[in-house]
C-alpha cells in the first residue's frame, strides 16, 4: 500500500505566515504553483494559502442585510460572515487569509486517504507533517502520477 511519504514533494514551496500579501503574489507568479503550505520561523505548518485566497481578498465586501425593531438591531445574514470578510479585505500579510488550521497528513498515511480527503475536502494539495514540522506535501498530481507507477 502506498503512503505519503512514497509520493509527496519534498522540495516544497513554502511561505511564511508574516510574509506580505504583495510578495506573496509575485512568488506564485514566480514560482508558478498555485497553493502553498503557511509556516512559523520554525518550519511549523499554521496553515495553507493558495491564489484563491487572494482572488477572494479582492471580492466586493457584502454589507448584510439588517432590520431594525426597537432598540434591537437583527442580522438577517451572518455578523460572522461579515467581520470575516472585512478582515480578508484589510489583510496585510499571508497569515490574515490563509486557511487555519491546515488539512495535513502524516509520511505514514495511506495514499487512499489522502485521496477521500482531497475529494471531500475540495483540496489540492495536502502538507504532510512529522510531528507538527513540514516534511513535505501531496498534490492531485502526485497521486495520479503513482497510479501509473
Amino acid at each position: 500500500m502506498l503512503k505519503a511519504k512514497d509520493i509527496m514533494t519534498v522540495d516544497v514551496y513554502s511561505v511564511q505566515e508574516n510574509t506580505e500579501i504583495k510578495a506573496f503574489a509575485a512568488l506564485l507568479e514566480e514560482t508558478g504553483v498555485s497553493t502553498m503550505p503557511v509556516v512559523d520561523g520554525d518550519n511549523i505548518l499554521v496553515g495553507v494559502v493558495s491564489a484563491t485566497d487572494l482572488i477572494d481578498r479582492d471580492k466586493p465586501l457584502h454589507i448584510p442585510t439588517v432590520v431594525s425593531l426597537f432598540d434591537w438591531v437583527i442580522y438577517l445574514e451572518s455578523e460572522k460572515n461579515f467581520e470575516e470578510q472585512v478582515q480578508r479585505i484589510s489583510a496585510q500579510t499571508v497569515g490574515e487569509i490563509c486557511t487555519k488550521p491546515a488539512i495535513s497528513c502524516t509520511p505514514e498515511t495511506p495514499v487512499s486517504e489522502i485521496a477521500d480527503l482531497m475529494v471531500t475536502k475540495k483540496i489540492h494539495l495536502i502538507p504532510v507533517v512529522n510531528g507538527e514540522q513540514l516534511v513535505g506535501v501531496v498534490a492531485r498530481l502526485d497521486i495520479v502520477k503513482s497510479l501509473g507507477a
